[in-house]
């Protein structure tokens, strides 16, 4: 598997399965309702399905992120970041990485589903190119809240 360095001391790599309770722990705290272990240990080595973690020499991983692929088409399924590494740059650098990674699978258009107040994500996703689409009214769980569907069209 291809791995990518991203910068000094980070590598972004393809997730394995020994990557998974540490991936657990930034998805406690990140996500209100959290994958369980079985979701991610399911979806690695899965044809349609891309994970990958930015590990960092010392911090060890530092973000992840999930990408599900159909044919030309692809979902943003998660992403997420340690808490104490946001705002320095390890999204933009790791979805660059994502996106890399579904133009290679000849992937045309992305989907994402974001909560409507989340302004840090919604910023990085409209930066990358990303522009809503639709709403998926009371989506989120704990606490409800609506979703921002999200496009980017590669080409």
């Amino acid at each position: 598997m291809e791995r990518v360095d991203a910068g000094p001391d980070v590598l972004i790599r393809p997730m394995e399965r020994d990557d998974v309770d540490t991936v657990l722990s930034i998805e406690s705290r990140v996500f209100t309702t959290p994958w369980q272990a079985d979701t991610f240990l399911s979806l690695i080595g899965r044809p349609s399905s891309e994970l990958w973690v930015m590990e960092h020499s010392v911090a060890g991983i530092v973000a992840y992120a999930v990408l599900w692929c159909i044919l030309d088409q692809a979902e943003l399924a998660n992403i997420a970041v340690r808490s104490e590494y946001r705002g320095q740059g390890f999204a933009s650098r790791l979805l660059e990485r994502v996106l890399q990674i579904a133009e290679g699978r000849g992937i045309e258009t992305i989907y994402l589903e974001v909560r409507a107040s989340n302004t840090q994500a919604l910023e990085l996703y409209e930066r990358f190119g990303f522009s809503q689409v639709g709403v998926r009214e009371r989506y989120y769980d704990k606490p409800k809240e609506d979703a921002l569907v999200m496009r980017l069209v590669l080409l």
